[in-house]
């Protein structure tokens, strides 16, 4: 009886060791179960180590639930594993699955939203994304609560979405993302910084609004805090800012702008419309990039109140009257009467108005 006894103990141990030997092997050896070339798992918040295991193992990513529980009994992971979305695109361990979900490693991709643009605008490049309808965006836009510290008259959040690129998981919603964003903008819009543009007699909405408009009228780094300054000249004498762009963002909000800026646009009524408005437009036109904002609450020591483009991407920049109307004939009207450009530009405009805009100065 103990020898029948000895050998059936001898037996238990050697299955059992044949067992641990495979689940070994198993847990050591790269495992692809899918047949595309990746496969994306989502762990929900709050799911259970059970019911993340059935995932993985649905999923192709680990060979079976035996292999998971004892693979996370071995790595102590079990209270670590984190929620969100992953992306498996090769052969892995059953261990180095649990550890990059322990990691909270969730795939995230590159979404870049360049300097200078309208939430609409915006809202597109979050649709071709994937990530949502375009309205989604622009209805998230709309969550003022999110600048009320900073701007509690914001209506929209028109200046406060910071552009830039931004790693987030595919299926990140528009509102996760506005938030996202503006706290981006909180991050480059520093304490100290709305202490120089206070200094200076500009609130935050103003801030960003002058940085807007620099935004819009130059990409040259050298140039912003020239562009800033004549802005800021401009309201110390009670000139106005004539400037193009905020005419054409008066446009776009009222469905009117089909890509040319015409002399009677200048007319229209709009308090965005600085050719018939004084002093800054009641907002920002555009999202600025943090060289702008810079540049606008540390602008140049500069008595320039004029300038005009010179065609080539940079401008000219003068005191008088009669300098920026000898710039105008310059660089505008010889330059289309001499037939370099394909297109017709706002040269009249600037010579007359001693505008500063993009295009009332042929910028």
């Amino acid at each position: 009886m103990m020898k029948t006894l000895g050998v059936l103990l001898l037996v238990v141990v050697l299955a059992l060791a044949g067992v641990g030997y495979t689940l070994y092997q198993r847990a050591a050896e790269p495992f692809r179960g899918y047949a595309g070339s990746d496969q994306y798992v989502t762990i929900s918040q709050g799911l259970g180590t059970n019911a993340i295991g059935a995932r993985l193992v649905d999923a192709g990513v680990i060979r079976d639930r035996l292999t998971f529980r004892m693979v996370l009994w071995m790595s102590g992971s079990a209270r670590h594993l984190q929620a969100g979305e992953y992306r498996f695109d090769r052969p892995m361990t059953a261990r180095d699955v649990i550890d990059k979900i322990a990691r909270g490693e969730v795939d995230v991709q590159a979404i870049t939203f360049p300097e200078g643009l309208t939430i609409p605008e915006m809202s597109k490049i979050f649709e071709a994304g994937g990530y949502g309808p375009a309205a989604s965006f622009v209805a998230a836009a709309r969550d003022v609560s999110l600048v009320q510290k900073i701007d509690p008259s914001a209506t929209d959040l028109e200046g406060y979405i910071f552009p830039d690129t931004y790693m987030v998981p595919r299926k990140t919603d528009a509102a996760t993302l506005v938030r996202l964003m503006v706290s981006r903008f909180e991050t480059v819009v520093t304490a100290s910084l709305l202490a120089e543009a206070a200094a200076l007699g500009l609130n935050a909405r103003q801030l960003v609004t002058l940085a807007s408009m620099v935004e819009k009228e130059t990409s040259k780094g050298d140039e912003r805090p020239l562009v800033a300054s004549v802005y800021l000249n401009r309201l110390k004498i009670g000139m106005g800012m004539q400037c193009d762009p905020t005419v054409i963002y008066a446009l776009q909000r009222a469905g009117r702008y089909d890509g040319n800026l015409r002399r009677d646009d200048l007319m229209f009524d709009s308090r965005y419309n600085t050719y018939r408005y004084s002093g800054l437009p009641p907002g920002p036109i555009a999202a600025p990039g943090k060289a702008s904002i810079e540049a606008s609450a540390r602008p140049a020591q500069a008595d320039y109140i004029y300038f005009v483009s010179r065609n080539d991407g940079s401008h000219a920049f003068a005191r008088t009257l009669a300098e920026h109307n000898a710039n105008v004939q310059r660089y505008q009207v010889q330059f289309f009467k001499s037939g370099r450009s394909g297109k017709a530009g706002g040269s009249g405009r600037a010579g007359q108005s001693g505008g500063t805009g993009s295009g009332g100065t042929g910028g």
